[in-house]
Order: structure tokens, then sequence, then C-alpha cells
């Protein structure tokens, strides 16, 4: 026959049990929070796959770094946006921009808030994970990716999120200000219930932006670019017309340029 164990043998081995269970959760947190990304915009570092870029920098030093920018034209909300094309614009030195095919920025206020980089076949990574550790420790960031729609990655820190996914079998990064996307969600509601409360007392709700132009036109090629579609040489006063919708250009004798299609 067996010993019969009595109670105090059985509260030490709940104790034990217990022990151990606290022990492997505390290890478990502790890996999580060493997984998690805290950083925040303001300590992030210079990094040579930004390409001078930094989100927060203003359109002059924009400008300065790409002379040959042209920047869209600001809503309602302060937002403005614009592309650039090393890869297909002679005007561009394609020294300061190797291995990317494309350049999108958006800003808020004058400020840069979104900076999205499409690298080509000659960057020096070309898968995702390599790009991932590559970026984390250029910035001096966790490896705290997870996945991201089908093939993508994505990392959020304290007030800013990364993206990374492959396009046109390359990879591209996106890093987003997200205190700025909140500020233009405020800004959209802040308008949308003003206009609410207009309609419900019969009152006109004001247009901030009536006569601003959707289209811009050069009268010496007769070609138009809609709103996001970026000419690749400045127009000259002279030859620049502005009209507020595709419809009124193309009524104007205007066609839409080739690369807008």
């Amino acid at each position: 026959m067996f010993a019969s164990r009595g109670p105090t043998h059985f509260l030490d081995w709940k104790k034990q049990l217990l022990f151990a269970l606290l022990v492997t959760l505390a290890c478990t947190t502790s890996k999580s929070a060493q997984n998690q990304c805290t950083q925040k915009l303001a300590e992030l570092p210079a990094s040579p796959e930004l390409l001078g870029f930094h989100l927060g920098m203003a359109k002059e030093d924009v400008k300065t770094r790409v002379p040959q920018i042209v920047f869209g034209r600001t809503d309602d909300f302060g937002v403005s946006k614009t592309t650039i094309n090393p890869d297909f614009d002679p005007r561009i030195d394609k020294t300061k921009f190797k291995g990317v095919r494309s350049i999108s920025l958006d800003f808020l206020d004058g400020r840069l808030t979104s900076l999205w980089i499409g690298y080509d076949n000659a960057f020096k990574v070309q898968t995702i994970d390599d790009f991932v550790k590559m970026i984390s420790q250029s910035l001096h960031l966790p490896l705290a990716w997870s996945s991201w729609r089908s093939r993508g990655q994505q990392m959020r820190c304290a007030d800013f999120q990364m993206t990374v996914t492959i396009i046109a079998g390359a990879p591209s990064f996106r890093i987003l200000d997200e205190a700025a996307e909140d500020t233009v969600a405020s800004r959209r509601q802040a308008k949308e219930q003003q206009t609410t409360s207009a309609e419900t007392t019969g009152a006109e709700t004001p247009d901030t932006n009536q006569d601003a132009p959707e289209v811009i036109a050069d009268r010496h090629t007769r070609t138009y670019y809609a709103l996001g579609c970026q000419p690749e040489k400045e127009i000259t006063r002279g030859n620049r017309v502005t009209f507020k919708s595709p419809e009124e250009a193309e009524k104007a004798g205007f066609k839409a340029a080739r690369k807008c299609h």
C-alpha cells in the first residue's frame, strides 16, 4: 500500500506549481516588452535609407534636397502631397537616389508627415525579411514587426508606424506620423460637424477653398495635370492655366498629360 500523502504535501505542491506559473508569466512579459517599439519620432537617428528626408522637415528643406520638386495644392485640412521619380525624371541627380524608383511625400501645415519610398531591382536588399532587419538596425529599433496585409510587415512605435511590402518585385517602405494623421482626422470630423450643423439650422456652410483650382495646365503643350499628378518641369507663368476640374480643362481643348493616365 502506498503511504497516504497529507494536506501539507498537497499545499506545497500547489505552491510550487503557482511559483512556476508566475516565473513563466514574468519571462513571457519581459520578452514581450523587449519586442515592443517605444521609440518616438524625435528619437530616430538619420538613416541613409531615408535618403536625407525625415518626418517633420519643412517644405523649404525638402526643396533644398530636391530643387526640381513641385508641391501639390494644399487642401482645406492643411494637407498637400507630391511625388518625385528619380528613375524617370532626367533633371534629378540619380546618384543621390541610387536604387530608388519613386518617392511620395505628404505634408501637413508645411511639414513632412508621411514618406513612401519605392526601391528598384538595383537596391541592395530585395526581400522583406532583409529589409526590415536593415531598417531596424539603421533606425536603432527592435525587430517588433508583425504581418501586414498579404505579404507585408508593419511596426507601430510610440507616435509613428512603418510598413514594408513588395511592389514591382522590389521593396517599398513607408514611415507615417500618427499624430499628424490624428490631427487631420480631427479636422475632418470638425468640418463634418460644421456641415451637419449648418444643414440642421439651414445656414450656408462656408467654402474655405471655393476658388482653389483642381487642375493646372500648360497653354503651350495644351496638356493638363489633375490633382496628384505634377508636371516634370515647372510651367512658366505665361503658359500656366488653371481649371476647377478635368472636365473643364477638356472642354477648353486641353488633354490629360500622358504620365497622368
